[in-house]
């Protein structure tokens, strides 16, 4: 059960809770803590939304209703499609125009203008990679005129919203923010949607993260313990997406199988890569920095504090988009309707993302009154405030989803500068340089200079520690002379423009699976998983994406910039990218694990996949049902989604068993596991002490073996230092070395990667990786069972603390709780007013790698930092009959009844009804807003 008591419920308990609220609001903002300033209860309220009545609204050819059920949730109709976009963007602005207006100042690099010189680093960062330049030339070069009409439509709706509106008739926000500065809105502009697309490729760009983290790892771990800790992807026993190739309804069979290996492929080779200078990535078999050519004792601690640095910076970004780590992903899967209740497909996605308020998500429809050539969309789904069209959802004909399919589309350089030059090849090339001024409210301007070579932006000027280079970074001798230093650039496919935004309006009027991958074709960044359905009885996937063909290297570590050889040879053409339409199996599941079988398909997509865990969980509940000749209903697709069974505790528990425990005290959590099967209910103690026990073996044989660059900031340990030839147990010569990086983000993070490292050591009872040091509170262990043992007894300290002595009352709900925090004033802001913008805690089931996956990062403890953000299952041609529920709700507004309206019903894992016709509508209505233009008639 949740821990809060905000519960959904009818429209009366929620109008009469909404004023509670106010009054709790006013009485917070009355005591006028951290301003001296009196609010009145109109100021509270003045942001309420116009959701009932008549609106002139400028711009618009006619009429259009919306109509919003009891959660707040509006459907759109229009009888164009520019009056269609043009009223999504006032009813967004409406509901989240800060969450809007924060998103655009994130990606132009200009939070600093809203927040004050605490923003500084955050927005040089981001100036530094020009999301919002690479948007515009976007706009300016790459969209179509349709597109940009679209754009253009839904950015008058939203300035319509804001004109002549004060600061206080946006959101409480904005009436706190100007007691602070004299910050005002600006016009919304057609490039400030298109950028944060920008913001979504960064939250799922791909393997960054472990590129860094490998390199970190040889200042500590030998080149055979890092390749135990990333193990190969265990195709044998966790399926790919696609199992035996895609079936193209034009052409005929196309097997995988039979292609080449070793093709360097067709289609994008050359012209627009050659023309970027575009290089690829290190090889962990010679020559890269970083791959693991030089040894440990090669590897200074000069590159190590570069990287650390770096991984630092990019940690700020996220921080506002969410942890990008191994939660971040999704499950998707369809299932053909020979196997369904309703004898149609059925179709279930639910994306994994860090929790915000309000949610990243916004549940809306956008129908045609009658579709045709002047009005073509009838959609309803999930998007993105600040954007128009739908993102995830279905039309009259079709429906999609979307997971991360986690390519590989990013590459770290090490680049050897001499004074303005980079060194390529033989010849030093001039840096391109640009200036940036960062605005800072309430302080003086900031100016920065961004650098460039012809691989990208050169990140490693944006901290002090980044400026040099480590004198001795692990590199093979063939290396230029260190000199100063490396610096280090970043190449990524989504700082080159491209076509997404036209790809989002392409996949809201397809109609048959050849004009859903023709749209697929110019979604390029992020690269996602695409899981199709139709009325017609029809499954397919897709994996579309700018995805890079590497001439040397396999993008696991950095690469030396200075080498040609390492030059990108272009993209996978599309026609190239794995698909299937119509599998034998009836059913295709998209939960980030591998997308073909490394061995059947001749080019990289990345060697770092998420490793299965999920998407195997889902295949095998599929399966069983299908077997079991049960037909699979819309009920079956919600119980699936909320599946907690945990396989790490499927495998370990047994082994846990078999310890001889002596302590009584132990002993008596010891016997929860006794008989548990495996599922983590948010009251289950056996869920509880698993967790913790998990959390403690990772502890003891890796995480305090790790460089203090990916432990947990603040932990700190007594340890030999990494040139001392000093025994293990010597405890004279350790010295403190504390952990550097955020909670969220430490390793081990307990994820799949990690089950899969357990899983291959746990028949080796005498691995190095079980041997732990004494201490002075503890023994040393030397084996399997010695230090499960010990964790065992750690974990019963652990929860001790947390939950209590008396384990029969632990429950593993109390320790996995989820707080909603309100984007930027709800984490940074005063006490009082996180009280009034947070909510929360919610105690959850479910847990990391489960299918129900509410995240959590082992190294830094139990609380949720990723979710399911929204779950749908789509009952396809019956569309009245399909369910949805976002995190949050509708509203931004902290006061509105539709702020969280939706958590407690989420968090049970209940779905709403999701009205789609007309007549479905027009039922579920409580609330018709009509807008006309200027003189215009209601009628």
């Amino acid at each position: 059960m949740p821990a809060n008591t905000t519960a959904s419920s009818p429209k009366k308990k929620k109008g009469r809770r909404a004023r509670l609220l106010v009054l709790v609001l006013v009485l917070a903002l009355v005591a006028g803590v951290g301003y001296g300033a009196y609010w009145s209860i109109s100021t509270v309220r003045a942001s309420f939304p116009t959701t009932n009545g008549t609106i002139e609204l400028e711009g618009l050819g006619g009429r259009v209703e919306v109509k919003r059920d009891d959660y707040g949730i509006p459907q759109i109709y229009a009888d164009s499609d520019e009056d269609l976009f043009r009223a999504q963007g006032f009813v967004q602005a409406q509901d989240r125009f800060w969450e809007m207006d924060v998103r655009r100042h994130m990606t132009a690099g200009r939070l600093s203008e809203m927040f004050g010189s605490g923003q500084v680093e955050t927005d040089a960062f981001l100036r530094t990679l020009g999301w919002r330049r690479v948007a515009q030339q976007e706009y300016d070069t790459k969209l179509s005129a349709e597109t940009k009409k679209y754009l253009r439509a839904y950015a008058d709706g939203v300035n319509a919203y804001l004109k002549d509106r004060s600061a206080e008739e946006l959101s409480v926000e904005y009436a706190a923010l100007a007691f602070t500065n004299d910050y005002e809105p600006e016009p919304w502009t057609p490039v400030d949607s298109v950028a944060w697309l920008k913001a979504m490729a960064w939250d799922l760009r791909g393997n960054m993260q472990e590129e860094i983290d490998r390199s970190l790892l040889t200042s500590r771990l030998s080149e055979k313990q890092i390749r135990d800790l990333y193990p190969s992807y265990p195709y044998d026993r966790n399926k790919p997406i696609v199992q035996g190739g895609g079936i193209d309804p034009a052409t005929g069979a196309y097997d995988l199988a039979a292609k080449p290996s070793g093709s360097t492929g067709s289609g994008s080779t050359g012209d627009d890569a050659a023309s970027e200078g575009a290089t690829g990535n290190g090889s962990a078999d010679g020559g890269a920095a970083g791959s693991g050519s030089g040894s440990a004792s090669e590897a200074g601690a000069g590159l190590n504090s570069q990287l650390g640095a770096l991984s630092d910076t990019l940690d700020a970004i996220p921080a506002l988009l969410g942890p990008n780590g191994n939660g971040i992903g999704s499950n998707s899967w369809v299932v053909s309707g020979t196997y369904t209740t309703t004898g149609k497909p059925l179709l279930a996605n639910d994306p994994h993302l860090a929790p915000q308020l309000p949610s990243l998500w916004y549940q809306m429809g956008l129908h045609c009154r009658t579709v045709s050539d002047r009005c073509s969309f009838d959609v309803a789904g999930y998007t993105f405030s600040g954007m128009p069209g739908v993102i995830i959802g279905h039309n009259q004909d079709i429906a999609w989803g979307f997971t991360n399919l986690g390519a590989d589309v990013t590459d770290l350089y090490l680049e050897k500068l001499s004074g303005d030059n980079y060194l390529v090849g033989s010849r030093q090339k001039k840096l391109a340089h640009r200036t940036e001024v960062i605005k800072v409210a309430g302080g003086s301007d900031k100016t920065i200079r961004v650098r460039s070579t012809e691989h990208g932006p050169l990140v490693s000027d944006r901290s002090d520690e980044l400026e040099k280079v480590g004198e001795r970074a692990p590199v093979s001798n063939a290396a230029p002379d260190r000199g100063t230093g490396y610096a280090v650039s970043l190449q990524w496919t989504a700082l080159q423009p491209g076509k997404s935004m036209d790809a989002v309006f392409a996949l809201d009027r397809a109609k048959d699976f050849t004009s859903f991958r023709r749209a697929a074709r110019d979604f390029e960044v992020p690269s996602q998983n695409l899981v199709y359905a139709d009325t017609k009885g029809n499954i397919g996937y897709q994996a579309p994406g700018k995805i890079p063909l590497r001439g040397e290297g396999d993008g696991t570590t950095p690469a030396p910039g200075w080498d040609p050889r390492y030059k990108w040879d272009g993209y996978i053409s599309f026609e190239e990218l794995p698909y299937d339409y119509n599998p034998e199996r009836g059913y295709i599941v998209t939960a980030n694990q591998a997308v073909v079988d490394a061995k059947k398909y001749p080019y990289l997509i990345t060697e770092d996949y998420g490793y299965g865990a999920r998407s195997q969980r889902i295949n095998d509940l599929i399966a069983s049902k299908i077997r079991g000749g049960g037909k699979i209903s819309t009920e079956d697709m919600r119980t699936m989604q909320m599946d907690n069974s945990s396989e790490i505790a499927k495998l370990l528990t047994p082994y846990l068993l078999k310890i001889d425990v002596s302590d009584p005290y132990v002993r008596e959590a010891q016997k929860l596991l006794e008989g548990w099967d495996y599922t983590q209910e948010p009251d289950s103690g056996a869920a509880a002490y698993f967790n913790a026990v998990w959390r403690n073996v990772l502890k003891l044989a890796f995480g305090n073996k790790l460089p203090k660059e990916l432990r947990v900031e603040g932990e700190c340990l007594n340890v030999l230092p990494a040139d001392s030839t000093a025994p293990d147990d010597d405890l004279t010569e350790r010295v403190r070395e504390c952990g550097q990086r955020d909670s969220d983000l430490a390793q081990p993070d307990g994820g799949d990667r990690w089950y899969e490292v357990v899983r291959r050591l746990l028949k080796d009872e005498d691995s190095e990786w079980w041997r732990t040091p004494k201490t002075r509170t503890d023994k040393a262990t030397d084996t399997r069972d010695e230090l499960l043992d010990r964790a065992m007894e750690d974990a019963r300290w652990e929860l001790t603390a947390e939950l209590g002595k008396d384990a029969s009352t632990w429950s593993w709900g109390r320790l996995h709780q989820l707080t909603l925090k309100n984007q930027t004033l709800g984490t940074e802001g005063p006490g009082f007013l996180q009280f009034v913008l947070n909510r929360g805690p919610w105690n959850l089931g479910g847990g990391e790698a489960a299918v129900n996956a509410t995240g959590w990062n082992a190294a830094g403890g139990y609380g949720v930092v990723w979710v399911p953000s929204m779950r749908m299952v789509v009952t396809v041609g019956e569309w009245d009959k399909s369910r949805w529920i976002n995190l949050t709700g509708a509203s931004g507004h902290a006061y509105s009844a539709h702020y969280t309206d939706q958590t407690d019903k989420w968090a049970e894992g209940e779905l709403l009804d999701w009205a789609y016709s007309a007549q479905a509508v027009d039922a579920a209505t409580v609330d018709r807003l009509t807008l006309v233009p200027p003189g215009g008639s209601a009628q």
